[in-house]
């Protein structure tokens, strides 16, 4: 069973490498997909290039939804690419593509997770989601979707973590600081520098630390990563702008982390945005421990994933490595395809590795 569905998994995984699917670009990738659903039988949906599939349930239906997550969408190749990053080469068992790590494994091994699935009776009722604009963030993506889905219960999400269940993530906060002066001439004691007031705040992000720490994903990190001032030599700025990466553990919303900050520093402090949260789901939650009875080790990520857009328990578990995301020559192994669609399958039904 599992060579067969692998090849399938590496056909398959081809086919969409073949087709670029750059964030908000996706439509070759989503058009490919929805007319694959068709062809095994299934009833796709379709929601801009967000594509997915419900397992059929009678109205009496009271089966909690397990969402199975992955998304089409990929980064722009870097200039390190030594292959056609959108030709499908394999060699020495990988599969070399972009996109066939971050996600395309992961997406093709739980379409096809789910469309072996689909005619069975489960604990869960089953959602396939793929979904777009995850590299960006997109309002287009797995945002947009949601609401058009049934209540769901829990998410498994196939990003790249060597199959080992990510069960908490970092959130996101990307700030817009402004610290404000007054303009004069360099060369007399005249002017307020911006610059020099935004030094004091720039020290501050870096030396703060949150008291609450996460024992899987450690304290809130902030790292002040663009700065910009002054428009001529001899002239004091009256203004310094720069941009802040905040990175939220489970303890603090987005929120909090806005006003704690707002408190503390001189500067004028904007969000961005406060919707890309931290997650986290209960370690003790029946997929996590299957997944860990298959050898297992939960873990929390730095890395931000659909999950920060996911109002309801979920966990990352796909193929691949997370280290090989958004490099050259992206690949992803054979084996690595084979072990997912086992170990998907004995997740999601219960039953061993073995039994198919």
């Amino acid at each position: 069973m599992w060579t067969t569905l692998t090849d399938e998994a590496l056909r398959l995984l081809s086919e969409l490498i073949r087709r670029p699917s750059v964030s908000r670009e996706e439509g070759a990738v989503a058009d490919y997909l929805e007319a694959y659903l068709r062809e095994q039988g299934a009833a796709p949906r379709r929601l801009g290039h967000n594509v997915w599939c419900e397992q059929e349930a009678t109205p009496s239906d009271a089966r909690p939804v397990l969402l199975l997550n992955a998304h089409i969408d990929t980064v722009r190749p870097v200039s390190g690419w030594q292959r056609n990053p959108f030709e499908p080469v394999s060699e020495d068992g990988r599969l070399y593509g972009l996109g066939s790590n971050d996600c395309g494994g992961g997406l093709v091994c739980l379409l096809l997770t789910f469309l072996s699935l689909r005619r069975e009776r489960l604990p869960y009722r089953l959602v396939f989601l793929a979904s777009a604009e995850e590299e960006v963030s997109g309002r287009g993506g797995i945002e947009a979707v949601l609401p058009e889905l049934p209540e769901v219960a829990v998410a498994i999400v196939g990003e790249p973590t060597a199959m080992q269940p990510a069960i908490a993530e970092k959130g996101l906060m990307v700030l817009d600081c402004v610290a404000r002066g007054k303009a004069g001439h360099a060369a007399r004691d005249e002017g307020v520098n911006a610059i020099y007031r935004a030094l004091d705040d720039v020290a501050w992000f870096r030396s703060y630390v949150f008291p609450k720490v996460s024992p899987l994903l450690g304290p809130v990190k902030m790292s002040v990563t663009q700065i910009e001032a002054g428009t001529q030599h001899n002239v004091v700025p009256d203004a310094c702008k720069f941009v802040v990466d905040v990175r939220s553990n489970e303890c603090y919303t987005n929120a909090e982390l806005l006003a704690a900050i707002e408190g503390q520093v001189g500067s004028e402090v904007r969000a961005r945005s406060t919707r890309l949260s931290s997650s986290r789901i209960d370690e003790h939650h029946p997929l996590v421990q299957r997944a860990v009875a298959l050898g297992g080790r939960a873990f929390g990520s730095p890395t931000l994933s659909d999950q920060a857009l996911m109002p309801f328990p979920s966990f990352k578990y796909g193929p691949g490595h997370s280290s090989r995301s958004h490099t050259a020559d992206e690949y992803i192994e054979r084996a690595e395809l084979s072990d997912a669609l086992a170990k998907y399958h004995a997740v999601i039904t219960g039953r061993g590795v073995d039994e198919g």
